[in-house]
């Protein structure tokens, strides 16, 4: 049997973050292990907990500490935690300064709780999410050179096999398809995947999308 997701969700609005907790949680493959009204609590409960959770659902605006902030300091102190963003509304450099500070995915505070749950779930199996919408606004992002400014890749060359790979990532493939789409084995799907994140010096795989957008590698 595969162990369920184990969810934090932070927000504070606590008629949202209970609602969200128990919407999510009639889902068998997710177990929210905890919650948190704002950033500061959220890292203090990380600090101390026995139990990590694997996402956390993020929302941006919080007093004390936002949710910026706590992705900074999350990423750097737990880096293998995902971070699901929730917000009311997103431009282009929001997005990609998120992404490059470690965020996996995006979902609208509106959004129904049906894609929330998909997000979580592709994102645990993935390593991140990112629909039509976002990956249009990452695009039009390196297009118009904004995102340019905000960052930076390293320039090492990836090899043909090394780019095939990250196009199928950026299809938001699982491991086990791309491995059999290319007639290789996961851990070799693995082993490039790794050297990948080495090589273009990205903090995740949400990363490595923002990289093939920015080189061309990937076009939508």
């Amino acid at each position: 049997m595969i162990d369920p997701i184990k969810l934090i969700i932070a927000d504070d609005e606590e008629l949202f973050r209970k609602g969200m907790a128990q919407l999510v949680s009639e889902h068998p493959q997710i177990n929210v292990i905890g919650e948190a009204a704002n950033g500061e609590l959220l890292v203090k409960a990380l600090r101390t907990a026995e139990e990590l959770p694997d996402i956390i659902l993020l929302d941006l605006k919080m007093p004390e500490m936002d949710g910026v902030q706590a992705t900074k300091i999350i990423k750097k102190e737990f880096p293998d935690i995902r971070i699901v963003v929730l917000t009311s509304h997103y431009t282009k450099i929001f997005i990609v300064n998120m992404v490059h500070i470690g965020a996996s995915a995006f979902q609208r505070k509106d959004t129904s709780p049906a894609s929330i749950i998909d997000c979580i779930i592709e994102v645990h199996e993935k390593g991140y999410h990112f629909d039509h919408e976002i990956m249009k606004v990452l695009q039009k992002s390196f297009a118009s050179g904004e995102a340019i400014r905000k960052t930076k890749f390293n320039d090492t060359p990836l090899s043909d096999r090394e780019k095939e790979i990250l196009r199928l990532i950026c299809e938001q493939k699982k491991t086990s398809e791309i491995a059999e789409e290319l007639f290789i084995s996961t851990r070799t799907v693995d082993g490039h995947r790794n050297n990948l994140l080495l090589k273009t010096e990205s903090k995740n795989v949400a990363g490595l999308v923002l990289y093939a957008i920015d080189k061309g590698i990937y076009l939508i």
